[in-house]
């Protein structure tokens, strides 16, 4: 992976933009990741002890942010995706029948959406209360680094196994 063309997160910034940084630096990695590969590739489970595949990882950051940006910040009623589970997991990592250009698209325009969401509130610490909890803006931000910084490490391991490359 030698052409990334991520941008690095702000080194000096309020905390709103450092948080955005930070997660748009992570779903650029998440996409460079994925970048050069065939659909088929997307698509394998290339370590035999997991069923995780790219694809899989793109599809459920499709359906983490559209859950909680939209549905848990926004209150809109939206579903997941790729509803239901199969053999006891979600759905979206099911991806044997998948389409790979359809679950990039879903992917940017949830971000894009999510993007959206989040400049909508005025600070970081604007809370919605959800099944009982209260959760703001940075819990959320602060959640969705998380979550892609360990599904980028599973796409680290996944991009090696299928084609030797490498690289942050």
């Amino acid at each position: 992976m030698t052409d990334d063309q991520r941008i690095h997160p702000l080194k000096v910034a309020d905390d709103r933009a450092s948080l955005i940084s930070f997660l748009d630096y992570q779903r650029a990695t998440l996409a460079m990741k994925c970048s050069g590969l065939t659909g088929e590739q997307l698509k394998r489970r290339a370590i035999p002890t997991s069923g995780l595949t790219l694809l899989g990882l793109v599809r459920h950051a499709a359906s983490v942010e559209r859950s909680w940006f939209r549905f848990v910040m926004n209150a809109e009623d939206v579903k997941p995706p790729w509803p239901g589970e199969v053999d006891g997991t979600f759905a979206e990592f099911h991806v044997e029948d998948a389409d790979a250009d359809k679950a990039f698209e879903v992917w940017h325009e949830e971000c894009a959406r999510a993007r959206a969401v989040a400049a909508s509130f005025n600070s970081l610490d604007d809370t919605v209360g959800f099944r009982g909890e209260t959760i703001s803006l940075r819990y959320v931000l602060t959640h969705m680094i998380e979550e892609y910084a360990r599904h980028n490490g599973h796409a680290d391991l996944l991009r090696e196994a299928i084609d030797g490359v490498v690289g942050e």
